[in-house]
């Protein structure tokens, strides 16, 4: 119940502030190519639930939904702004007040991925034991080329270790983390089957 509390109190505070930011954002997609502002896809969070999650759409209308790579020509140059701050997930606020995920938890996979990771790491299944997050040890720790074996391991820690306390100290790595371009980060690397989606939309 504590942290629902925070979720609703962090995410409501948070959109509130940052509503001058996320209005600078969907206007610069529109006017970009006057497409939607908005990407959604279905996801999986606690007890596979599905739900639909938001982000600020950073590919092209109509584009292939298959991997996103470094210097991918799908993405637009508002998205690689964006996506360079990591403002693209800003409209994740909304799902956290709704319900849906939590500011601190493992990020919520695609559906179909969901069954091809659980094949060949079946313990994958057990992150669904807890809301889906923003931001994570994978998030704070890990690479955008780390294996999925490697940030499962990371989420399974994150689970079988949890308290408030470290969800504040994950929250405030996250923050520190933003600092950081993303483009300093290793991109994902096309052999690895395993690799995260977490770069689509």
């Amino acid at each position: 119940r504590l942290k629902r509390a925070g979720d609703i109190f962090i995410s409501l505070f948070a959109i509130i502030v940052g509503s001058p930011i996320m209005l600078g954002c969907a206007l610069a997609i529109k006017l970009n190519d006057g497409g939607s502002v908005l990407f959604r896809q279905n996801r999986v969070t606690k007890d596979n639930r599905i739900f639909t999650i938001y982000k600020f759409r950073t590919m092209k209308e109509g584009a292939d939904l298959h991997l996103c790579t470094t210097d991918d020509e799908r993405v637009t140059k508002v998205g690689k702004v964006l996506r360079k701050y990591r403002l693209d997930e800003l409209p994740q606020l909304f799902n956290i007040l709704k319900g849906d995920m939590s500011l601190v938890g493992p990020r919520p996979e695609m559906t179909q991925f969901v069954y091809v990771y659980m094949e060949d790491l079946p313990q994958f299944g057990y992150r669904h034991r807890v809301k889906a997050g923003l931001t994570g040890y994978a998030q704070v720790m890990g690479k955008d080329n780390t294996s999925s074996k490697d940030k499962l391991a990371m989420d399974l820690m994150y689970i079988e270790n949890f308290s408030i306390w470290n969800d504040v100290k994950i929250l405030f790595q996250t923050v520190l983390v933003l600092f950081k371009a993303e483009d300093s980060t290793e991109g994902f690397m096309k052999g690895d089957k395993q690799g995260s989606m977490e770069e689509m939309g």
